[in-house]
């Protein structure tokens, strides 16, 4: 009897601290938010993400602002999932961004060679239209 309530106490014990140690919040994710906030600057700074991924760009900066309300209130894990979010999202507004605007130069090539193509028809109809051209005779 004495055997079996040692063994009932000690696995509640157990219990106890594996419930409280899955529930400990670990060390303050400085690394994490200090890639986040490098990330998430570098982003505005390059513009392309602000000004083709606005979406993107506010989800990240709403999502860096929660990773350090987390922090201060010593929610770590929230903390540094926050923190990573932000990161993936404004890494997602810069690819958007540059795509966005390698799109947009693309076709700024393609109506420059439209044009071009246009005038060369244009120029080469006119001078069929003058006739053959003799050179000077010497």
């Amino acid at each position: 009897m004495l055997l079996r309530r040692f063994i009932l106490i000690t696995t509640g014990v157990l219990v106890c601290a594996a419930s409280a140690g899955c529930a400990s919040e670990g060390a303050k994710p400085n690394d994490e938010l200090t890639k986040a906030h490098t990330v998430v600057e570098q982003a505005v700074k390059a513009g392309t993400a602000q000004r083709f991924a606005a979406a993107d760009m506010q989800r990240a900066q709403d999502e860096l602002s929660d990773a350090d309300r987390f922090n201060g209130q010593g929610k770590y894990n929230e903390a540094r999932a926050y923190a990573q979010r932000a990161e993936v999202d404004a890494d997602v507004a810069v690819a958007r961004g540059n795509s966005a605007e390698q799109q947009k130069a693309a076709e700024d090539v393609t109506k420059a060679n439209s044009t071009l193509r246009q005038e060369t028809e244009r120029s080469d109809s006119g001078a069929a239209a003058s006739g053959p051209t003799t050179a000077p005779q010497l």
